[in-house]
C-alpha cells in the first residue's frame, strides 16, 4: 500500500510540474506537449489510485514547490535537470530547437521513420571526460597557485612554502575525489530508480507509454499517426522501449549514468597534476627566486588551461587563454598581497 502510495504521489508531483512547465513554456509545441504530459500522468495516477483503499488530496511537497516557483522565474529549459529529478516527462525536447514539422531536424536530417534509425540516432559521443579533466586542471592550478602565493607573501621560506603546497595539493585532491565520488554515486542512484520506476509502469500500463512516447515524437515534428505507430512498434520490444522512453521521457542516456571510482579518480589526479604545477621550483631546489618562476610557470598554465576550456565554449583560445590568466593572476595578487598583511602583523 505504501509503494502504491509513493508511485501515486510522484503521478501527481509529475503533472504538478508539467503544467507548471507547460504554463511558463514560450515555445507553444513544448507548452503543448507539457500540457499532454500533465494529463498522461494524471491518467496514470487514476490507474494507481485503483490499489489505494482511500484516495488522499494532493499536496505538493515544499521541493515541488520551490521547482514551480523557480519555472516563474528561469526558463525551463535551464530547469531540465531538475525537472528530470521529479520525474517530470518529456525533458528531452530541451535536448535540441524542435524542427518544423516536415520530419527533419535543424541540421537537415531526417527524424527517423523505424524503430531502429530511434536507436541510431541517440548513439552520441560526448566529451565529458575531457572537459571534467581539463576542469580538474584548472581547480588544482588555481587553489594550489593562490596557496602557494599567500604563504609566500607571509615571507615563509621555501621549505615551507613547499611543505604547504603538498599539503593542499593532497587536502584539495582527496576532498576533489571524494566529493565527485558521492555526487556521482548519488547521481547515478536516481537515475537507476527512475529507470526502475520507468520499466514498473511500462509493464503496469504499456498502452499509455506508448501514448506519452508518441506525443514526444510529435512535438519533435514526427505526425501524430505516423509517431504512435513507431512508439507501438516500440512497446512490443520491451528492451527498446525502456531504452526509448529513458531516453526521451527522462532524457537520461542509459549508457552515460556515469561511473562513481572512475570520476573520483580522474578528479584526484587532474587536481594533483594542476596542484603541482606552482611547485615544481621548489621541488627543483629553488629558494628566493622559486616564488617568480611559480608565478612565470604558473601563469602560463593559466593560458595553456584557458585556451584548452574554448574547445567547449567555442571562442577564441587566445581569448579564453588570457581571460583565465588574468583572473588567476588576480586572485593570485590577491592572496600574495593578504598573505604579506598577516606577514607583517605578525612581525
Amino acid at each position: 500500500m505504501e509503494d502504491a502510495f509513493r508511485r501515486w504521489q510522484s503521478e501527481k508531483t509529475a503533472a504538478y510540474l508539467s503544467r507548471a512547465v507547460a504554463e511558463n513554456e514560450p515555445d507553444p509545441k513544448r507548452a503543448k506537449l507539457f500540457e499532454k504530459m500533465a494529463a498522461a500522468a494524471e491518467d496514470q495516477a487514476g490507474i494507481l489510485a485503483k490499489d489505494l483503499k482511500t484516495v488522499p488530496v494532493f499536496k505538493p511537497s515544499m521541493r515541488s514547490r520551490i521547482t514551480v516557483f523557480l519555472l516563474g522565474i528561469l526558463p525551463p529549459r535551464t530547469m531540465r535537470n531538475v525537472l528530470s529529478a521529479h520525474k517530470v516527462r518529456g525533458v528531452s525536447v530541451y535536448r535540441t530547437r524542435l524542427p518544423e514539422p516536415e520530419k527533419k531536424d535543424e541540421s537537415g536530417h531526417p527524424w527517423p521513420t523505424s524503430v531502429d534509425e530511434i536507436g541510431q540516432q541517440h548513439k552520441t559521443y560526448t566529451s565529458g571526460t575531457l572537459r571534467a579533466g581539463v576542469f580538474g586542471v584548472n581547480d588544482g592550478l588555481v587553489s594550489n597557485t593562490c596557496l602557494v602565493m599567500g604563504v609566500a607573501g607571509a615571507g615563509v621560506g621555501a621549505n615551507e612554502i613547499l611543505l604547504t603546497g603538498v599539503a593542499g595539493l593532497l587536502a584539495g585532491a582527496f576532498s576533489m575525489g571524494a566529493g565527485e565520488f558521492i555526487s556521482m554515486l548519488s547521481q547515478r542512484e536516481m537515475f537507476e530508480h527512475q529507470i526502475a520506476q520507468e520499466k514498473d509502469e511500462l509493464e503496469r500500463y504499456p498502452d499509455e507509454e506508448a501514448e506519452e512516447l508518441a506525443l514526444i515524437y510529435e512535438a519533435r515534428g514526427i505526425p501524430l499517426s505516423d509517431a504512435r505507430d513507431m512508439a507501438k512498434h516500440l512497446i512490443a520490444n520491451p528492451e527498446k522501449a525502456l531504452d526509448a522512453l529513458t531516453r526521451e521521457e527522462l532524457g537520461l542516456n542509459p549508457e552515460e549514468l556515469g561511473a562513481p571510482m572512475g570520476a573520483a579518480v580522474s578528479s584526484f589526479l587532474t587536481f594533483c597534476v594542476g596542484a603541482s604545477v606552482p611547485l615544481i621550483p621548489f621541488l627543483l631546489g629553488y629558494d628566493k627566486e622559486g616564488i617568480v618562476i611559480a608565478a612565470a610557470i604558473a601563469g602560463v598554465a593559466l593560458f595553456g588551461v584557458g585556451a584548452a576550456l574554448s574547445l567547449f565554449s567555442g571562442r577564441s583560445a587566445v581569448l579564453g587563454g588570457a581571460r583565465m590568466l588574468a583572473v588567476g593572476s588576480i586572485a593570485a595578487a590577491a592572496t600574495y598581497f593578504i598573505g604579506s598583511l598577516f606577514g607583517a602583523s605578525v612581525a
